[in-house]
This record gives structure tokens, C-alpha cells and sequence, in this order.
């Protein structure tokens, strides 16, 4: 007779693989907080044309979404299919983050500069962070 602790892993196996067909979207909305944070402000950087023109355009994202990013001269508007905009300003070249910090997405990455590196907190309640990878689809 086999022991069921067995099926476990292959159980974990399939419940992981179907969680990355249904992860939540990144929040575009801040949640109501009843604590009280202090932070420095955000130092952005400005976005040179040439690292604009690699940065923007639409990437397929590794778990089905499609990505469209719009530069502008310091921060992108990220859209995730139909969602409303994620505002991510620059903080250091290829590098944005949410003002609260809760989304970061880094271009240029890759041999030939066009993958990119999303990670996100889909509820900042748990300690949990969703990392994507994409590749450009089109520019």
C-alpha cells in the first residue's frame, strides 16, 4: 500500500501550476491603512530618450498578461490588459517603483535588452511578492 503522503508533492505540483493562471492583478488603487507610515520622499530620475525608446511598447508577460508601457520624461504608465494604469516612477535607470513601493519593474534586462522584471504585492495585508517575467512583444 502506498503511503499518501506521496500524492502530496504531485498535488502541490498542479495547485502551483494552476495559481499562475489566476494570480491577482497588481493593485492600482490605495487600500485604506489604519497604521501610520513614514517615508522619505520618492527620488526620481529622469528617463533619457534612448532608454525610453527601450523601455516602451507591449510585452507579453510570462503568466498570460499583456503589458503596455507609455514613458514619459520621469516616470511609465504600465497597463495590464484592460486595468487602469499603474503610475511607477524612475528610480534609477531601467528601474521603476510605485510610490509606495509595492510595484517594481526593471528593463534592459536580458542578452539583447528586451526582457523586463516585474514583481508586486498583491495584498500588502500578507507577506507575499509575485515576480513576472516578460519579453518584448512589439515596440
Amino acid at each position: 500500500m502506498r503511503s499518501p503522503l506521496l500524492l502530496l508533492p504531485a498535488s502541490v505540483l498542479l495547485a502551483s501550476s494552476a495559481l499562475a493562471q489566476t494570480l491577482p492583478y497588481p493593485r492600482t488603487d490605495a487600500p485604506a491603512i489604519s497604521t501610520v507610515q513614514v517615508t522619505a520622499p520618492m527620488k526620481t530620475v529622469r528617463i533619457q530618450p534612448d532608454q525610453a525608446y527601450v523601455i516602451g511598447g507591449t510585452y507579453a508577460m510570462s503568466n498570460g498578461w499583456h503589458l503596455k508601457v507609455r514613458t514619459a520624461s520621469r516616470h511609465i504608465d504600465a497597463t495590464i490588459d484592460n486595468q487602469q494604469p499603474l503610475r511607477l516612477f524612475a528610480v534609477a535607470p531601467y528601474k521603476f517603483a510605485s510610490p509606495d513601493g509595492n510595484v517594481r519593474m526593471e528593463f534592459n534586462r536580458g542578452e539583447w535588452g528586451e526582457d523586463m522584471l516585474m514583481s508586486y504585492v498583491p495584498d500588502p495585508r500578507l507577506a507575499q511578492a509575485i515576480v513576472l517575467e516578460s519579453r518584448t512583444a512589439q515596440r
